[in-house]
């Protein structure tokens, strides 16, 4: 028997893999034996035992033995072969509707058959529809299956057999040699759990009598022995990460504090507590010879932009430039602006960058960033092209993290001046929650502005059904009546950018009819730029009363003067979104109001989730329900591309165990190095270039 490791041995030793079957294994990650054992199932089906048909319920999945009792074709909507097989206990119809002349034959009146499939409600009694079958002679019993049936995640032309063949020899591999494969936690962490291998058998081939709702819930104790270890090869490799940026150099940021002064004395507000702690974290980060890593949460208005405006200052006073990139024209133009106001009184005018800027123009402006004259720049991903070339990028500021890539973030730190990394800081209006920071942000430093300013009014929530459309309209013409402005939100977040467009033009001319008094505008994502700034600039401006929007004002729209927000069929949108759209209103100190115009019936969960908004204006507690109702990928984004991509594990069910996961990665890292590459690839294999520096 190979005494190898299982890591080393390419799955192309095992009987049944040919060229073609490495290929489809390797398209799912899988090359070796080790990779092929962590290949988990994703669900199991019982087939150990017979289940009488008088007791079966629908939706169960079962093994039945019974006799053919009618055999039959029938002729409807689309022609299907019936066969009634009765047990004594009951009888059920198995339909086929692909079937042979042959197939038809073969299942006549008095055969026994043992049946595996899922039951269903027929029109007359239940029902099997194509169910797995083998006829039972008198000749020859087939025995059941001695363990629980693995269902494995599968791809073109790998079929169930053909993985429950595969991972057979690997565990037969592993029984006979179990120093194949080895235990990578620490012996205090493997006490009260068991084995690597004997998990691994568990899960691959669970006895008859396995606790099939306990596996469901991913909470076994040869489940969680995985989770456990997953969690601390993802916590290791961020740390990793991290460590390996720290290796890096990056300019020391000292300066006077001149600069960042005069801006605070210019500023017709205070800053908050929050704010000032964490303009301090920053400005310590900024003096160390390696890249601060900074991830910086605040809840919707808490006055990010305005912090990281004093980074920037620091940047600048020491001699270099700064780089903010925004996800959207819209949120870079808003930055632009407020930079503006606050840096051009300084003698620092920032130069605005996006896709829309061409020809000489655009020449001009990469002029002025590669020769340093221009100290701020501000853009979207147009930042990140291979011809925008900086003189001596030292920080680099990234709004909603979550919208970009991971690679576009190295893209965009890539530009230093080649033998430094500019710092980075990102800023996040969507609430992380701890959990989830723990988990997916070890590799960042995190702040949190946990305090909103001083006069900003609570907005009061309201879900409210379509059917009350127009006293919804009056309250509009009401509100703006009264010198205030209101933006009427349009969600068709299912359909195309062009349906959701329409659905606003259409949204605004009925609006326009019914409020003749108002002025009624319209801005979505299909306008060029200009015609959006244009029609932004007006509303501003207190020159339109009613903003007909889609999705596009979630972030970076900033109107003191709007006091009212309708949300039409919010149950098409996640709480984080919703929580970002309220933002817009409230921001000054006038009472303000979101209405959350459903289109009836809601579903349970739907229900929940408004109920929340309703009841909550804390972004964090948002953000965690959120986090149970929809999991980590719709609250992170795209974030999870290459980092959080997780097998077994699931950042929310299994936060209990993150303490315990976080001082295990730490014993690793400090007292067993040689274990940090080995866990590193068995979970994460290739992805973990995402952290190459």
């Amino acid at each position: 028997m190979n005494s190898k490791p299982l890591a080393q041995i390419s799955v192309s030793t095992l009987k049944g893999v040919g060229p073609k079957g490495a290929e489809r294994l390797a398209k799912l990650g899988i090359l070796s034996l080790q990779d092929l054992l962590f290949h988990l199932p994703l669900r199991y089906q019982d087939r150990t035992r017979i289940t009488p048909i008088g007791s079966l319920s629908q939706s169960d999945q079962v093994v039945i033995e019974g006799e053919v009792e009618l055999s039959d074709i029938r002729f409807g909507r689309r022609r299907s072969l019936l066969v009634q097989v009765a047990d004594g206990t009951g009888a059920i119809m198995l339909r086929f509707f692909h079937f042979s002349s042959a197939q038809r034959a073969t299942l006549g009146r008095g055969v026994r058959l043992r049946c595996f499939g899922e039951i269903r409600k027929g029109p007359s009694s239940f029902e099997m529809v194509h169910p797995e079958y083998q006829l039972i002679t008198d000749t020859k019993s087939q025995k059941l299956e001695a363990e629980l049936t693995p269902i494995y995640p599968t791809t073109e032309g790998m079929h169930q057999l053909t993985w429950r063949t595969l991972t057979q020899q690997v565990i037969d591999q592993l029984a006979a040699s179990p120093e194949t494969l080895a235990d990578l936690l620490p012996l205090e962490q493997q006490h009260t759990r068991p084995s690597l291998a004997e998990a691994l058998y568990y899960l691959h081939r669970p006895p008859p009598d396995a606790p099939l709702a306990q596996l469901f819930e991913g909470q076994h104790p040869a489940q969680q022995r995985l989770i456990f270890e997953e969690l601390t090869a993802h916590q290791i490799s961020l740390r990793q990460l991290r460590q390996q940026q720290q290796q890096v150099p990056a300019p020391p940021l000292k300066s006077s504090g001149k600069r960042q002064q005069q801006l605070l004395n210019n500023l017709p507000f205070k800053l908050t507590g929050a704010q000032r702690r964490v303009v301090d974290e920053i400005s310590t980060d900024l003096q160390h010879p390696y890249p601060m890593l900074r991830l910086v949460q605040g809840d919707v208005g808490s006055g990010k932009t305005v912090v990281s405006a004093l980074a920037a200052l620091t940047a600048i006073e020491a001699g270099y430039q700064v780089a903010l990139m925004a996800p959207t024209e819209l949120l870079a133009e808003q930055h632009h602006n407020n930079f503006t106001t606050w840096l051009a009184p300084l003698g620092f005018e920032p130069l605005w960058l996006t896709g829309r800027h061409k020809g000489r123009e655009r020449k001009e402006r990469l002029e002025k960033i590669a020769d340093g004259s221009a100290k701020v720049v501000i853009g979207t991903h147009a930042l990140f092209q291979d011809d925008v070339i900086f003189h001596s990028l030292s920080l680099v500021v990234i709004d909603e993290q979550h919208r970009f890539g991971v690679h576009q973030r190295l893209a965009l730190r890539e530009k230093g001046d080649g033998n430094t990394l500019p710092h980075q800081l990102i800023m996040t209006a969507t609430p992380i929650p701890r959990t989830l920071a723990m988990t997916a942000y070890a590799d960042l430093d995190l702040s949190i502005i946990d305090e909103l300013p001083p006069g900003r009014t609570p907005v009061t929530t309201v879900v409210i059904s379509d059917n009350r459309r127009d006293e919804v309209i009056s309250r509009v013409s009401s509100a703006c009546a009264d010198g205030r402005q209101a933006y009427w939100v349009c969600t068709l977040i299912d359909e195309s950018e062009v349906l959701q467009c329409q659905a606003a033009e259409e949204s605004a001319k009925q609006l326009t009819e019914m409020l003749p008094n108002l002025q009624v505008a319209l801005v979505h994502g299909r306008l060029k730029a200009a015609e959006k700034a244009a029609v932004m600039a007006a509303f501003k401006a207190g020159e339109i009363d009613l903003l007909v929007a889609t999705t596009v004002i979630e972030v970076g729209v900033d109107v003191a003067n709007a006091s009212l927000m309708i949300i039409e069929n919010p149950e098409r949108l996640g709480l984080a979104q919703l929580h970002q759209l309220r933002g817009r209103v409230g921001r000054g100190t006038a009472e303000s109001h979101c209405l959350l115009m459903y289109h009836p019936p809601l579903s349970n969960n739907a229900k929940a989730r408004l109920s929340v908004l309703r009841k909550s204006s804390d972004g964090f507690k948002i953000a965690e329900k959120d986090l149970e109702l929809r999991g980590p990928g719709e609250v992170l984004g795209t974030r999870q591309t290459g980092e959080m991509q997780l097998r077994i594990a699931d950042v929310v069910r299994d936060q209990d165990l993150l303490p315990d996961v976080q001082q295990a990665a730490d014993e690793i890292l400090q007292h067993h190095p040689e274990l940090v590459e080995p866990l590193i690839h068995r979970w994460l294999g290739k992805r973990v270039e995402f952290g190459r520096v």
